[in-house]
């Protein structure tokens, strides 16, 4: 069956996310983000709660919703995240959850790279195909203004970002609502990410092709011996090299 689309993963596929480099501070609940000073500074307006008190809800709220949402693959949206944040800190304030977003999705678009070969990539896929994107995210106004300010929206057909429907790759429910939205069936797209078990797996078990892309996987060989679920149909180490994939598949 020929290739008719093309689906992507956002960070560390399309754009760059940087997570070296996001500043972080030592506190008495581990290691946090920078960013938590800041956010912390912001509660201060509404409650007298430590900063190693905040920290310590930050964290409870974090593992908490790893048992009740991560381990089953749903989503927390992060305005969903801070508002529990605020009631852990019994702070009835509606405008603050909003206001720690802010700061906290601003610390990560500065981390943000978008490379100005991408867009040409995709510019040239979808003269040919539908283009999509099936991205694990939890603030998707951030997501549409990363792909806005790189360039790449406009050459989307279809965006699905796990928060808009609580669902996280690798579970099968986001990979349908992209395949619904593109209009194609499984057997007609092709699947690229960095993620073995959120993307290659994921998109398998779905019976969609998938190419693993390893620009920014540390340790690919390594990280390959290591997975126990399925292995990628084909692998790159840039974008630059799908469309040639593409045309020899098809």
């Amino acid at each position: 069956m020929p290739i008719r689309g093309v689906v992507f993963d956002l960070f560390d596929t399309l754009v760059d996310l940087r997570w070296e480099n996001l500043p972080s501070e030592e506190t008495s609940r581990g290691r946090l983000p920078a960013s938590t000073r800041e956010m912390h500074a912001a509660v201060v307006d509404f409650s007298d709660a430590s900063f190693e008190e905040f920290a310590s809800a930050l964290v409870e709220g974090a593992r908490s919703f790893a048992q009740s949402h991560f381990a089953h693959d749903r989503e927390v949206s992060t305005l969903e995240r801070f508002t529990d944040l605020a009631r852990r800190l019994e702070v009835d304030a509606p405008e603050l959850p909003e206001r720690l977003t802010r700061i906290h999705m601003g610390m990560l678009r500065g981390q943000v790279r978008t490379l100005d070969h991408h867009v040409e990539v995709l510019a040239s896929l979808r003269a040919e195909m539908k283009v999509g994107l099936c991205s694990n995210f939890s603030h998707s106004e951030t997501a549409l203004e990363v792909l806005d300010a790189g360039g790449l929206r406009e050459h989307l057909d279809a965006v699905v970002i796990s928060d808009a429907i609580g669902i996280r790759k690798p579970r099968r429910e986001i990979f349908e609502e992209t395949l619904r939205r593109l209009e194609l069936s499984s057997g007609e797209v092709i699947h690229v990410g960095d993620s073995l078990r959120a993307d290659v797996a994921g998109a398998q078990a779905c019976g969609i092709s998938t190419v693993w892309i390893t620009r920014r996987v540390k340790d690919p060989e390594g990280s390959l011996e290591k997975h126990k679920g399925a292995h990628p149909d084909h692998v790159v180490t840039d974008l630059s090299e799908l469309p040639g994939l593409i045309s020899r598949l098809s």
